[in-house]
């Protein structure tokens, strides 16, 4: 079974949906996997880590990814800090989107904005359905992330706006 940095190094050189697909294959079925797939984005992207995402279920432009309330990510007033719910819901735009990537493309985020809705405390979930990139064409796409508490009350929704366009080696 490969291990977190075998994937890590895989993942940093071959970044591409299929790598990001092939890597949750392998973790979604071993214990602990959706951890460790967090984990494994967290090494990508360090400060994704900060909140320490894991991811609940990954397909073809879709993902489901929580964040444990813990001391870390609160403010001063005990519920779960602005900053890292807008750190989910960019996690769980960006996993949305890349997997949907055609081969030999790639994205940057270009825009974010989120809507603070309710206070948020407890463990949050934020999901989020992409689409599909257009093979080859260097276009914005415009995704959504609904962050729920555990009752499944939209606390927070994000908009992203992710530059998607034709890899460069």
């Amino acid at each position: 079974m490969p291990t977190l940095s075998n994937l890590t190094d895989a993942l940093t050189r071959l970044a591409s949906a299929e790598t990001l697909r092939r890597a949750w294959g392998v973790l979604r079925h071993a214990p602990g996997g959706g951890i460790l797939m967090g984990q494994l984005l967290g090494n990508l992207a360090p400060y994704t880590g900060t909140i320490h995402p894991e991811v609940l279920s990954l397909e073809e432009g879709y993902a489901r990814v929580r964040m444990r309330d813990r001391r870390g990510v609160r403010n001063h007033l005990r519920s779960v800090h602005a900053i890292a719910l807008m750190n989910l819901g960019e996690v769980a735009t960006g996993v949305a989107m890349m997997s949907a990537l055609p081969e030999g493309m790639r994205g940057i985020i270009s825009h974010l904005e989120m809507d603070y809705l309710k206070k948020a405390r407890g463990p949050i979930t934020a999901e989020c359905r992409a689409p599909t990139a257009t093979p080859g064409e260097r276009r914005e796409y415009d995704v959504q992330a609904d962050l729920t508490d555990e009752s499944g009350e939209v606390v927070a929704r994000a908009r992203a706006r992710w530059l998607i366009g034709p890899a460069i080696h």
